[in-house]
């Protein structure tokens, strides 16, 4: 049972009683778009909101547990599941990342570095289990249909070692190898290049069939945007961003010198 057993479900609870997209949607303070895209399991609804639609629909609180369940079998936090869904069926990507390298990027030990660090007391069974989501979430860069994904990297980024040298080393390596093979691009915003538009981490994301969206994140909490002059703003100050970065050529080549400096730490 999942996001498309939920969608079906309240469409078909939704025509049981007569009511259109449109009209759901105003009764529970959203877009009839978004009952449309709750019910082809392109946007999850957020908790309140399935509460306002058991109301509207008289479900006895069926959606509001079925999006308990969904939400706390999830392997991300609460405030990142929806949007880890919505990459799955993004176009396009793009990213600036100022503490750690995007998820869907990492490596595992690298990735264990950054779990051991944010909950440094949780259970090695917890850590291995988001590890895994991980690497598995990021399986979708090697499919034919993968969306286009752009990362502009800050260089604390690649200068802070995160696990050790070794795991340094093999994950710049990795970004290197992603960059030939011409399934991402990266670029660096370096440090001379002073005060940076975007204080936080940042994704946007669009889609073929649904308006884009933009994702903030900060310290345990998330953030994702829909609101069509809130995601121009997150562009606007992205586009400020990749212009003070460094170029495509620049990047990789401070990357493999940053990869080759771990390396050499490491013998």
């Amino acid at each position: 049972m999942g996001w498309e057993f939920f969608g079906s479900e309240l469409k078909r609870r939704r025509e049981a009683v007569g009511l259109s997209q449109q009209e759901l949607g105003r009764r529970v303070f959203c877009s009839g778009a978004y009952i449309g895209q709750f019910e082809t399991a392109v946007r999850k609804p957020q908790l309140d909101v399935a509460q306002r639609i058991d109301v509207e629909l008289q479900t006895e609180g069926f959606f509001e547990r079925m999006c308990t369940e969904l939400i706390n079998n999830s392997p991300y936090a609460n405030y990142f599941a929806e949007t880890a869904y919505l990459q799955g069926l993004a176009s396009t990507i793009h990213e600036f990342a100022p503490t750690f390298v995007p998820g869907l990027l990492q490596t595992e030990a690298y990735a264990r570095g950054v779990f051991l660090g944010g909950f440094p007391f949780a259970p090695e069974d917890r850590i291995q289990t988001w590890i895994t989501a991980r690497l598995e979430r990021a399986r979708m860069l090697e499919h034919p249909t993968r969306p286009l994904l752009w990362v502009v990297l800050d260089e604390c980024v690649i200068r802070r070692s995160i696990g050790g040298a070794g795991a340094m080393s093999e994950q710049l390596a990795h970004l290197v190898n992603l960059v030939e093979k011409r399934r991402i691009g990266v670029q660096v915003l370096p440090f001379g290049a002073g005060a940076p538009a975007l204080g936080g981490a940042l994704s946007l994301m669009t889609f073929e069939d649904a308006p884009p969206v933009a994702y903030t994140e900060g310290v345990k909490s998330g953030q994702l945007l829909h609101e069509p002059a809130l995601v121009g703003d997150c562009r606007r100050l992205y586009d400020l961003v990749t212009a003070a970065a460094l170029s495509l050529e620049a990047s990789l080549s401070l990357i493999k010198s940053a990869a080759e400096e771990y390396a050499h730490e490491r013998r």
